[in-house]
């Protein structure tokens, strides 16, 4: 829509963010699920993308534990990460707590309180029920009812940290990548340590993801910390790949917005298209995107900004070819944008092929009127200017 020469003075990954900034964002919605596993209704938070509604793309989905607390800002975090370009865009699924002590933990177990004295927990001891419904029930159900990619997350903080452990080192499977926040190392004479010992014996080919962390907490949480460290850096499974930060300058509750950021970073290193590789063209940027498929398993397509934006910068260039190409690869993958289509027609009217232009605008201007766009008086001015033009043309034709 935009002048190709104002798109020529941008640089590809800025223009990229600056679109992004624009898009719509969804609210936060609240689900119940009657739970036969445990016999009550659960409540969890459901957020899905910018533009969910009228795209039809499919996406991975983060699981967190304590919704409540910690929902807001790790989706802030997603969507400051995902419109720079570092990682995807991700439906977020926020479980909320009725009996949290017994949810996430995996034993009748204690921690030791700062006197040295243990602390018991009469509920705890009912993480493998918990894990249960999430598995037969929560994932189902999110599954059926929202467009997701196979590729899951957990995240969990202290008892949560705890629990995402636990359900890696006994369930491995059900998750591609786990985050631990300040897991509860301690937990029942340091369960964590034994369970990772027993994880890395009989899991050798386990092809998942683990980041965890630790604050300025304690010697029984650092040492923890450093434990499993220590376990992981002799013992890991081959195809098993983890990092660890002790976050010196942050406490227990402090901790988890800043892991939350870097551990998401860490999942999805080489996501971000490096310039030197946008600089190498249409051809390039797709050969990018196919290796990210590759690596998590999931079709990963090329953003539609970032492609629009390509298109513009190769016409710019003159050439005329691979940009109409980059367009189309748009209008292929993302048929429910109303600009993919103008976009393309921009490239045919200044290609002088007005009838392709003509076309591409009148789709715009249906998809756009379908979705209510706020674009659509721009895609209806483009038509009407095309369709004047073929208008004069086939009467100039037809006077001679």
């Amino acid at each position: 829509m935009k002048s190709l020469f104002l798109f020529a003075l941008l640089s590809l990954l800025f223009a990229f963010s600056v679109t992004a900034m624009g898009q719509d964002h969804q609210q936060i919605i609240r689900m119940g699920l009657k739970s036969a596993v445990l016999d009550e209704e659960r409540f969890v938070f459901v957020r899905t993308p910018p533009g969910y509604e009228r795209n039809g793309q499919r996406y991975p989905v983060l699981y967190l534990t304590d919704a409540e607390a910690q929902m807001d800002h790790t989706v802030t975090t997603i969507d400051f990460l995902a419109r720079n370009g570092r990682i995807p865009e991700l439906i977020v699924v926020g479980i909320t707590n009725t009996d949290r002590t017994r949810d996430l933990t995996p034993t009748k177990g204690t921690l030791r309180n700062p006197g040295g004295q243990p602390q018991h927990f009469p509920t705890s001891g009912g993480a493998d029920k918990f894990l249960k419904f999430i598995e037969t029930e929560l994932i189902p159900s999110i599954e059926t009812d929202y467009r997701t990619q196979s590729y899951r997350i957990f995240a969990g903080h202290s008892f949560g940290g705890l629990f995402a452990l636990h359900t890696l080192f006994t369930r491995p499977e059900l998750f591609n990548a786990y985050i631990a926040v300040s897991p509860s190392f301690p937990w029942d004479d340091g369960l964590p340590l034994r369970e990772a010992e027993a994880f890395c014996k009989s899991n050798k080919e386990a092809s998942r993801q683990l980041f965890f962390t630790v604050g300025n907490e304690g010697d029984e949480m650092v040492g923890g910390f450093d434990r499993l460290k220590k376990v992981f850096g002799k013992q890991a499974p081959k195809h098993f790949t983890w990092d660890a930060m002790f976050m010196e300058d942050e406490d227990h509750g402090s901790i988890v917005l800043r892991s939350h950021y870097t551990a998401l970073r860490k999942i999805f290193d080489g996501w971000r298209l490096p310039d030197t590789v946008a600089a190498g063209g249409l051809n390039s940027v797709e050969e990018h995107y196919k290796k990210l498929s590759a690596k998590f398993s999931f079709a990963v397509l090329p953003p539609e900004a970032l492609m629009n934006q390509l298109g513009y910068q190769l016409f710019a260039a003159g050439k005329r070819d691979d940009a109409i190409a980059a367009f189309k690869s748009n209008v292929e993958r993302y048929p429910n944008s109303a600009n993919v289509y103008d976009s393309l027609g921009e490239a045919y009217e200044k290609s002088g092929k007005f009838d392709l232009a003509k076309a591409n605008y009148e789709k715009a201007v249906q998809v756009g009127g379908q979705n209510n766009d706020p674009n659509l008086r721009v895609f209806k001015t483009n038509f009407d200017r095309v369709s004047e033009a073929l208008k004069k043309s086939a009467e100039a034709k037809g006077s001679k």
